[in-house]
């Protein structure tokens, strides 16, 4: 089920943000806090936990956020200095991958952002330390906005820091495309200089972030994508199963809409030649029903092929397409290939509905459409 940045999705009765933010995590963020002289962790709890109430996971930690503040001091120095004493211990510098600890340790960036922005330097001080307890991309972006020069004079430095908390903070913090992050106004290929050296660290969580970051910038500039890749394949710096997997997942984007070089740089031909029967099981589906269809490829010539689809949606005065994953695979001559799929036409999804009308399946081989079938949506 499809989730917003506030929490809201999920099945019938369940709340994400009620998940993160209730009385026993406000609890928690309380006794962390009662480390400093003459803080009352019983009166944040009580003051903030009614606030609470059909909030979203942003304006929660807003709350949580102005509710700690006014037992703090005014001063925003005095307050981080605060802050940062009342933090619990870093994550596991040793890990690779999913460690993103808790979202009520998302709380210093938004202090920070509401209190320090006439600081910078001791702002980024207490990102540098809260990102190593949870992750501060929302945080830094106003920065480097605000402040470009000097956050860009800290990344150079944290690109090498020990803790990968922080050289991820280098690049999900400079995303061209952040989903629910505040945009920004740096030009997108400055930190292309981070994904230099970040693409050859050892933590998939940073590898992770940097294919990302590549697959925003492939929506923006496609040839630098493909010119970084092909230059940290010949580099060598990365184990080569990493720098393939990077290679896929920076490329996911590009791949959807077929374009040669991407696809090139995958090891698949655009130009390789494929027929392809295509078939729906059924002419008519109800939504909610499944859509089966089959497809049949064949090529005179050997050479591996990805195959993805397309939904083509009825919509009044128009129509939308969808791209979906089908199979991974090698054609040879003589040696048809026959994939099937079952697609359920949901009528309950949160973010995109369905219209009765005809719609069509298109399947695309190496970005290319190969055949499609035609299919007749039903009222549920």
């Amino acid at each position: 089920m499809a989730r917003g940045p506030d929490g809201q999705g999920g099945g019938a009765g369940f709340s994400l943000a009620d998940q993160l933010f209730n009385r026993q995590s406000l609890s928690d963020l309380g006794r962390e806090f009662a480390v400093l002289p003459g803080f009352d962790a019983g009166r944040f709890v009580e003051s903030a936990l009614p606030q609470l109430q059909g909030l979203g996971v942003h304006a929660r930690l807003e709350v949580l956020a102005d509710t700690l503040a006014e037992q703090l001091p005014s001063g925003f120095p005095e307050m981080a200095e605060q802050v940062e004493a009342a933090l619990p211990p870093p994550l596991d510098p040793a890990l690779k991958d999913d460690d993103f600890g808790r979202f009520i340790h998302a709380v210093p960036g938004v202090l920070a952002v509401k209190h320090g922005m006439a600081h910078p330097e001791r702002s980024l001080d207490l990102l540098h330390a809260a990102t190593q307890r949870f992750s501060m991309e929302f945080a830094l972006r106003p920065f480097l906005n605000r402040w470009p020069e000097e956050v860009l004079a800290r990344l150079d430095r944290w690109v090498e820091d020990p803790h990968y908390h922080v050289r991820r903070l280098v690049s999900e913090g400079t995303r061209p495309k952040l989903p629910w992050g505040m945009g920004i106004t740096l030009d997108p290929l400055v930190p292309l200089r981070y994904l230099d050296a970040l693409h050859a660290d050892g933590t998939r969580f940073v590898t992770r972030s940097v294919a990302n970051h590549l697959n925003d910038l492939s929506k923006i500039a496609p040839a630098e994508v493909i010119a970084r890749l092909s230059s940290w394949q010949a580099g060598g710096r990365q184990a080569p199963k990493e720098m393939d997997w990077m290679t896929r997942h920076a490329l996911r984007t590009a791949v959807k809409r077929g374009e040669p070089e991407a696809l090139a740089l995958l090891g698949y031909r655009a130009d390789l030649p494929v027929m392809a029967e295509v078939a729906v099981a059924e002419p008519e589906v109800r939504i909610g029903e499944t859509m089966r269809f089959e497809v049949t490829l064949s090529s005179p010539e050997a050479g591996p092929v990805l195959v993805d689809y397309r939904l083509r949606f009825h919509r009044p005065g128009g129509s939308a397409e969808k791209v979906f994953k089908l199979k991974s695979a090698r054609l040879a001559p003589g040696k048809p290939l026959t994939l099937a799929k079952t697609h359920r036409m949901k009528g309950d999804a949160t973010t995109f509905r369905l219209h009765p009308g005809p719609h069509t399946v298109i399947v695309q081989v190496n970005g290319r459409d190969v055949g499609e079938a035609v299919f007749e949506l039903l009222p549920a």
